[in-house]
């Protein structure tokens, strides 16, 4: 992920943490892009990526330190069965021999060293890349299961939709029965219609009622549940938004893109640190310390000393298995393209459904308003032969419940095409 997009919402988290708590939506529909923001703010998951980004800070940290001087303290005390010795004396004038001395058995060896880095063959640099490549992966791994949630808070949004514009027709057609059970009371008292007749509208009515009472209890559910991904208090009052018609794109955009490219990257650091590893290092060295015998091998006491140089080492165990080390890094990659290949064909086999099924939908909803406009005229037409008693008031019923499942049919593929169309958008990523 870009340090921009880091950024951004590292700083809406800290807006988030700051206000705490369940907040009050501000006054306003509420739109599904407010939905998306929210419910990402407040996942818990959220929290994993200032986790990761702390973790390779502190790994970047360590790294680096390779570049300061080590320091080493070191001891050691030995018993040795023989040692160096010259077996024989120098004669001197007078008289006298020049003898040498013998070194004790029993020595020891106190120093502290410093180690300073020249060269590494790039093996710091390449610790710190893995730990940003690392921390890009599981940063972006987070990043694929938080957009996850944009498909749930697809189903709840247009869920509460399609059950609030079911409300409203649900109310138009309370009001259209409550109109003709008062015109046949009228009639029922001037003894031109039957009690039945206003009984049957009497019971149509309270089935609308408990349809109400249905669809108002289904509508808080899905509130609750929304108001849980956005942490939010949302009531009956609360009003969404109607999205508009949004601009489709074919071309994939989604977030395991971007891991599957962060998961190749992170092989292309180990193989540079493969490389850098069986590369000869160099180093400056300076050694102080108290031993005996000293530097001096001809003095048996014990004594102080230094000394410093450079160093180079080259550790050549590491070419056996660098072949093998390298194999196993690219046959990952190979894994990941696999991986990332299997991942396009199934996103571009349920993006050719979802477009189907949009294109099906849209005509499906033109469809339906020609068969509302009939239906409405055939309803009228029996709604005024049963108030003049030409037909019953069951057949009248029979047409209003054919225009209403007709209006409910309109509603659902309404909400429906807007629902998939936002579900292509997730499908694709093109937000």
């Amino acid at each position: 992920m870009s340090r921009k997009k880091r950024f951004f919402w590292g700083l809406i988290y800290s807006i988030a943490a700051l206000s705490g708590g369940s907040a009050a939506l501000a006054s306003g529909p509420l739109s599904i892009d407010t939905c998306y923001t929210r419910a990402r703010m407040n996942f818990p998951l959220i929290r994993q990526r200032t986790l990761t980004e702390k973790s390779r800070d502190y790994n970047i940290s360590n790294a680096l330190r390779g570049y300061l001087p080590q320091l080493s303290v070191n001891g050691q005390l030995t018993n040795q069965s023989a040692v160096t010795s010259i077996p024989f004396s120098i004669p001197l004038p007078h008289g006298e021999n020049l003898s040498f001395p013998v070194i004790p058995l029993t020595q020891y060896n106190v120093h502290a060293e410093v180690d300073q880095v020249i060269y590494d063959g790039g093996s710091i640099l390449g610790q710190k890349e893995l730990a940003i490549a690392g921390a890009n992966v599981q940063e972006q791994n987070t990043e694929v299961q938080l957009y996850a949630i944009k498909d749930r808070i697809n189903q709840l949004f247009f869920g509460i939709l399609l059950i609030t514009e079911q409300l409203k027709l649900d109310a138009v057609n309370e009001k259209d029965i409550q109109n003709s059970i008062d015109k046949m009371k009228e009639s029922v008292s001037q003894g031109t219609a039957l009690v039945s007749s206003l009984r049957e509208l009497e019971a149509k009515l309270l089935q609308q009622q408990q349809t109400r009472i249905d669809l108002e209890s289904n509508r808080k559910a899905y509130l609750d549940m929304l108001g849980l991904f956005i942490n939010s208090s949302l009531d009956e009052s609360t009003v969404l938004q109607t999205p508009g018609t949004p601009v489709l794109n074919d071309s994939i955009r989604r977030p395991e893109l971007d891991l599957y490219n962060y998961q190749k990257k992170n092989d292309d650091v180990q193989l540079k640190i493969i490389n850098a590893n069986n590369l000869p290092k160099l180093s400056f060295f300076l050694q102080g310390g108290y031993a005996l015998p000293g530097l001096n091998m001809f003095d048996v006491n014990a004594a102080t000393y230094y000394m410093g140089g450079l160093r180079l080492n080259w550790t050549l165990g590491g070419l056996y298995t660098m072949k093998n080390q390298k194999q196993l890094l690219a046959v990952d990659k190979q894994s990941i393209d696999i991986q990332k290949e299997t991942f396009l064909f199934n996103t571009h086999q349920t993006l050719k459904q979802q477009n189907a099924d949009i294109s099906k939908l849209q005509l499906m909803v033109l469809k339906d308003t020609e068969i509302i406009v009939k239906l409405t005229e055939v309803k009228n037409s029996a709604k005024a032969q049963m108030e003049n008693g030409i037909i019953t008031t069951h057949e009248y019923i029979a047409e209003l419940d054919l225009e209403d499942q007709a209006k409910q049919n309109l509603l659902i593929h309404q909400v429906q095409l807007m629902m998939d169309q936002y579900n292509q958008k997730n499908t694709t990523g093109n937000y």
